[in-house]
């Protein structure tokens, strides 16, 4: 009888915003157009001008490089769905393609917390370890990090993806979310979710806890090495460099831990936190870092300058 009454899901609804009145929907897709149209054109603006300015070829700027780009995508995966089913009532999406927007967003969204997490660690060896700073954080090792952070998202990622698309799903196909994510699609399965539920906790050990441990001992160091400066501007600098990170890792981890840790992830709530993780943040990123960094703006105004 169980079998019975289960059918084969071929496509699936985003519910997205759809409870809302439909003027709130467009001014909501106005809204949520002019942010994504900032947050790409802001990326964009400092990976071009990290990319073509030979002095910020070092090893903090080639992870912000990364950085730019993993929000571009990051943004781009979810947000343009979300603007179209806000302009039409016909939300549905297929099997899919649901599955290939699940699988691009657990890439992007991982690469971003690994890519935190390495930051970091450049600013604690920078900092606590300033004249060994070139040979540990040489540019070969830094493509082999970044290299091989995108690989080991890629592929254990597919080891998560892989354990949904292989359930099945029982006769509601309605996803409570403006896009495909793992937790409000394992609540339409019909199997038993206990091993799909260890694997999401296994990722989110090691693209969440990890990232976020290496990020709180690095800073645990940088914060005891500045207190042992004698020098008042060395401590100015030490902070000023480190700030700017701080406030990125703030927004993107404490957005991204309310969304994932209530217990109605599907609710209102959860999805306008949705919005700031996945759209607000890297729209604020680049203003954070070309606002309170000086040779990011000192790059920018020689590039506006020599045009």
């Amino acid at each position: 009888m169980a079998l019975e009454n289960q059918t084969v899901v071929s496509e699936f609804i985003l519910v997205g915003f759809s409870d809302l009145s439909p003027q709130t929907q467009r001014f909501l897709f106005a809204l949520l157009l002019l942010l994504y149209i900032l947050t790409v054109m802001g990326n964009l603006l400092v990976f071009t001008v990290l990319t073509v300015d030979p002095v910020l070829h070092t090893p903090m700027y080639f992870f912000l490089r990364n950085l730019s780009f993993v929000e571009i995508c990051f943004t781009t995966v979810t947000i343009p769905k979300a603007l179209v089913d806000l302009l039409v009532e016909d939300r549905r999406i297929s099997f899919l393609r649901c599955a290939m927007q699940m699988y691009i967003y657990f890439i992007f969204g991982s690469e971003e917390c690994v890519l935190l997490g390495i930051m970091a660690y450049d600013r604690y060896i920078a900092i606590c370890n300033p004249l060994r700073y070139s040979t540990i954080m040489s540019n070969k090792r830094c493509v082999f990090m970044a290299v091989g952070s995108w690989i080991m998202s890629a592929i254990l990622q597919s080891g998560q993806i892989t354990f949904v698309i292989s359930l099945s799903f029982c006769s509601s196909n309605v996803i409570h979310h403006f896009f495909c994510d793992g937790l409000p699609l394992l609540r339409l399965a019909c199997n038993d979710i206990y091993l799909n539920n260890i694997i999401r906790f296994s990722a989110n050990v090691v693209f969440l806890v990890l990232p976020f441990l290496v990020i709180f001992c690095s800073y645990i160091y940088i914060l005891l090495t500045v207190l042992k400066m004698n020098s008042k501007e060395g401590r100015s600098k030490a902070f000023s460099t480190c700030s700017s990170h701080l406030a990125v890792v703030t927004l993107f981890y404490g957005t991204l831990m309310i969304a994932y840790l209530q217990p109605n992830n599907g609710s209102v709530d959860a999805r306008c936190f949705a919005v700031f993780y996945c759209l607000v943040n890297p729209m604020l990123n680049p203003m954070i870092y070309s606002l309170r960094n000086k040779d990011v703006k000192g790059a920018l105004r020689r590039r506006i300058w020599r045009k």
